[in-house]
């Protein structure tokens, strides 16, 4: 068996004295593992780094088969990210929670072009923290785990929709959720649709509301809990967050 795709490179490690074992997600065929011959030498190292885009070959005895891949660098996004200490956060961030989520050889094609969109702008810092909480948002959908928020779960409202309840993953009403609200999750407009641009700060709470559900639908399956890449991630952002909006010192 054989297919030939587009990929982005998620994980790769050491096999043997020379080779190694790639994770990769294609955009037809899903995430894939697969040896790459010569994969710790200085042609294919560089190439086998997380978040490069890749032509991809892979051959195997069967469907069940490791198999192995023939790898051409399309975009090595990597080493764009590589200057750039929050770009490369995100990179690292949305490869592990893909490579922690995605079960193998399961095509997901619309969570694959919302991945390539997000890592096409990671170098805008005012807009890749949103991109990345509306992607984990739509990797929730794509597995069966998606949120219902367009109208609250206690009233039916549909308006002023601010929570999200962390047991029902239903959105809830400002007023509904005023007795509750330390006990719920951000719900930004953008997580919603709303056309309007996020802060870093709704980008923040989106990203908190995404990866509660990450980690207590899909992950504690399998007994995993948030990659330390995505917990990284977050640190990075709240620390650009709190550098840009100083606490003041009056009243205190």
């Amino acid at each position: 068996m054989s297919f030939t795709d587009c990929g982005i490179i998620l994980d790769a490690r050491a096999h043997g004295e020379t080779h190694a074992v790639a994770h990769i997600f294609t955009e037809g065929h899903g995430r894939r593992a697969g040896l790459v011959y010569g994969g710790q030498g200085r042609r294919m190292g560089p190439i086998l780094q997380p978040g490069n885009e890749v032509k991809v070959e892979w051959k195997g005895r069967g469907e069940d088969a490791l198999g192995h891949f023939s790898l051409e660098m399309i975009r090595p996004r990597a080493g764009e990210a590589m200057a750039d200490r929050l770009s490369l956060a995100g990179l690292s961030a949305v490869c592990a929670v893909a490579l922690a989520c995605l079960p193998e050889r399961e095509a997901h094609v619309r969570a694959y072009q919302a991945m390539a969109v997000l890592l096409e702008h990671l170098g805008d810092h005012d807009l890749w923290p949103a991109l990345m909480a509306r992607w984990e948002l739509g990797l929730l959908a794509e597995l069966g785990f998606g949120l219902t928020l367009d109208r609250c779960a206690a009233t039916g409202a549909r308006d002023n929709l601010i929570y999200v309840s962390p047991r029902s993953a239903c959105a809830v009403s400002a007023e509904a959720g005023e007795p509750y609200k330390d006990k719920l999750l951000p719900l930004p407009a953008f997580l919603r649709g709303a056309s309007n641009g996020a802060s870093l700060a709704d980008a923040l709470g989106g990203l908190r509301t995404t990866g509660h559900f990450i980690e207590t639908r899909i992950l504690h399956l399998s007994d995993k809990t948030l990659p330390e890449a995505r917990l990284r991630m977050a640190e990075l952002l709240q620390a650009k967050d709190a550098a840009h909006c100083p606490r003041s010192d009056l009243g205190e």
